[in-house]
């Protein structure tokens, strides 16, 4: 494949582009679901192609093409060129990139076992005995699904880089629901989305669908029955990984990634309350806020050897001591940001979509506490888990999130359950709340597949390491 990255890259060269790059891109997608004891739907689907960015003065331009001819890369290359010179003639100083190492390379993601091999037998005959189990224990919705993505990339650039890469990603969800006279309530295990990681299938062994399906079924159908969530204008909450994952994804992850600060990018959810003038100084959350974007990280969602640009993964610091530090960023970005190298965080979604400013990793490093901890030394609140709706404004900053579940908290022990719990707050201040952490032992890769961003939409997959959390003086319930 890298004969016709080879020819789209010299197309462009010689067509005027002073930078190119070409990605070769081989995807199958494959995701089964079941129902209520019965399987519902099977899906495999693939692709195959070829884009290619071109960079002349202050423009990109990018093309793709199916048809992996000689002829049609060397086409697709010429056009790039073509469509960014057009780009360049709107007035702009000529974008630079920051410089990185070039590569010739293979990576690939370590797998126990090949999600793809696993007979399709074997992975039904796993999500009907888990929505069956759901069914027996009260469940009147029992549903379950795995997904499994298989992508090899081949990228060319200008400058030599050569790297080719294999990652394989995979994981599962399920979840029960019950129709009360009123209401409906739903537990899902592990989480609202799941959990995900590039991992082979023993990632989704090791969650143990059916040997989980019977608490989540009890659960939901007690939930029905349950107190509503109080309201109180300021209380102390304990929020627990899988929901502190979705907290980081969406008022951390996003508001630092580099092009919605810049203003490039601005669909789902606007662009950033932070200002780069503040890089380095402006305060984050309490001292005890350590955020880091790691695409290194064994396993995790968010992991690869290389971006859609060629740099390598590597830890960047968001996050240090609660001063934000760093910001999620491509060559372009960084260099127009006056950062010194990429944050290799440029990935597309497929061969025909433009490689933009993605999440990688990005999560809360562990503390010395636990949660059995931040129960013990609260006197007055409530601990809240796995997410049921969320909000946040365009600028990344005020956001409210409902979970499926809560307990509340009193003299240091987890008291009666709660339902439809809530809590609301504002980036900064809320972060600045933050007062204990779950240690390394707590620590979860939690993986998100479905990010959205850009335009035309494009979907990632990110991780989001977390831990349980306290804060202090949180807004929590229906506002009266």
């Amino acid at each position: 494949m890298f004969e016709y990255a080879d020819a789209a890259v010299e197309a462009a060269m010689a067509a005027g582009a002073r930078y190119a790059d070409a990605r070769v891109m081989d995807g199958r997608h494959e995701s089964m679901d079941a129902r209520n004891g019965e399987i519902e739907g099977l899906a495999q689907a693939g692709s195959v192609g070829l884009g290619v960015r071109a960079l002349i003065g202050s423009g990109w331009g990018f093309f793709a093409t199916a048809d992996l001819t000689t002829e049609a890369a060397q086409a697709a290359g010429t056009q790039a060129a073509a469509i960014a010179r057009a780009s360049a003639s709107v007035p702009g100083k000529d974008l630079e990139l920051t410089p990185v190492d070039v590569r010739q390379d293979h990576w690939e993601s370590a797998v126990k076992e090949d999600p793809m091999t696993v007979p399709l037998a074997t992975k039904g005959d796993l999500l009907v005995a888990a929505t069956r189990t759901m069914r027996e224990h009260g469940a009147d919705v029992a549903l379950a699904s795995y997904d499994v993505w298989d992508t090899t990339k081949w990228l060319v650039s200008s400058e030599g880089h050569r790297i080719d890469q294999h990652i394989r990603e995979c994981g599962a969800q399920m979840n029960a629901t019950v129709n009360g006279e009123r209401e409906t309530q739903r537990r899902s295990y592990p989480g609202i989305r799941g959990q995900y990681g590039t991992r082979g299938w023993e990632l989704v062994r090791e969650m143990d669908l059916e040997g989980n399906a019977a608490r989540i079924a009890e659960e939901a159908r007690e939930l029905l029955t349950a107190p509503e969530c109080p309201s109180h204008a300021a209380t102390d909450l304990i929020i627990g990984s899988e929901q502190m994952a979705l907290q980081i994804h969406e008022s951390v992850g996003h508001a630092v990634e580099l092009d919605r600060i810049l203003g490039w990018e601005a669909a789902f959810a606007g662009t950033s309350w932070l200002d780069l003038s503040q890089l380095g100084s402006l305060r984050f959350g309490s001292e005890l806020m350590n955020v880091t974007a790691d695409a290194t990280l064994p396993g995790a969602l968010g992991s690869f050897g290389y971006d859609d640009e060629g740099t390598p993964a590597h830890p960047v610091n968001i996050v240090k001591d609660g001063i934000w530090v760093g910001a999620l960023s491509g060559r372009d970005s960084a260099a127009l940001a006056g950062l010194s190298e990429s944050g290799g965080a440029v990935r597309g979604d497929g061969y025909n979509r433009l490689p933009m400013v993605r999440m990688t990793n990005v999560g809360l490093l562990p503390g010395d506490s636990s949660l059995e901890k931040m129960i013990e030394a609260t006197d007055d609140g409530i601990f809240m888990d796995t997410n049921r709706s969320w909000s946040i404004d365009d600028k990344r900053l005020n956001f409210q999130f409902g979970c499926e579940i809560g307990w509340e908290i009193r003299n240091g022990k987890r008291g009666r359950m709660i339902k439809n719990p809530t809590y609301t707050g504002i980036g900064p201040r809320f972060w600045g709340s933050l007062d204990m952490l779950g240690n390394e032992s707590e620590w979860t890769f939690w993986g998100t597949p479905n990010c959205g961003k850009g335009q035309p939409g494009q979907v990632g997959h990110t991780g989001h390491p977390s831990v349980p959390c306290r804060f202090r003086g949180v807004r929590v319930g229906v506002r009266g």
